[in-house]
């Protein structure tokens, strides 16, 4: 069944809502991942399309998940795109989530605002109405959309945890209101440390952060304009 937001519902929902009612709202840590984003924002950071080994563990994350949340319940949800002539490609990655635990929400590449940040919002209002909302992370770097709603069930008194990296994530590093995981503090979600240099970490000699592209591909690319 659809909302009023034409998104479709989490399967599950009007159980869930059932089983809420007979016995009260339920405690319930939330995770909500944005694909797109973490893959962008991981690309950018490391100067290249991510491989296997630079790509999070999402066992990992749920174990991470699991062990914040003492006896409450948990739910994982990545929410993503699928491009089209991606389907097959992806078939594995999102069969792989599955079998963690994880729901997957998929949503057509048509054109080129077909975001998945309307669903992942209209989840969190959804799980905010049939469950008490203990701890809601959300791994998003993209603050124009995620502040003022995050920042507002904040202060309805749910632990609010962004999960991104500090390079991208200003809008929960600033915030008073949120609280900021850098994703490669999470025990095991990454096999191989990033090629990053973290201004929240630096050596005490101090780094070097090398360009992410070469000067000529700079000017070239902005040689029409």
């Amino acid at each position: 069944m659809d909302d009023e937001s034409g998104l479709p519902a989490y399967p599950d929902g009007e159980q869930l809502a059932g089983d809420q009612a007979a016995s009260g709202p339920q405690p319930l840590d939330l995770l909500v991942w944005d694909a797109p984003n973490i893959d962008m924002t991981l690309s950018n950071i490391i100067g290249a399309r991510p491989s296997p080994a630079s790509r999070p563990r999402f066992d990992a994350v749920a174990r991470w998940l699991v062990s914040g949340a003492g006896e409450r319940e948990v739910e994982g949800c990545v929410f993503t795109n699928v491009a089209p002539g991606a389907a097959t490609g992806m078939r594995g990655w999102v069969e792989a989530l599955r079998s963690f635990g994880y729901a997957v929400f998929a949503k057509p590449k048509v054109h080129y605002d077909d975001d998945v940040d309307l669903a992942m919002l209209q989840h969190i209002g959804e799980r905010a109405r049939t469950h008490r909302l203990t701890r809601l992370v959300v791994a998003s770097g993209d603050g124009r959309n995620f502040t003022e709603p995050l920042e507002a069930i904040a202060r309805d008194g749910t632990e609010v945890v962004v999960l991104s990296f500090g390079e991208v994530a200003g809008y929960a590093l600033e915030s008073d209101l949120l609280t900021f995981v850098d994703l490669e503090d999470v025990p095991g979600a990454f096999t191989t440390p990033l090629d990053r240099v973290r201004l929240d970490a630096l050596p005490v000699q101090g780094a070097w952060l090398r360009p992410t592209r070469s000067m000529r591909e700079v000017v070239a690319a902005n040689a029409g304009s």
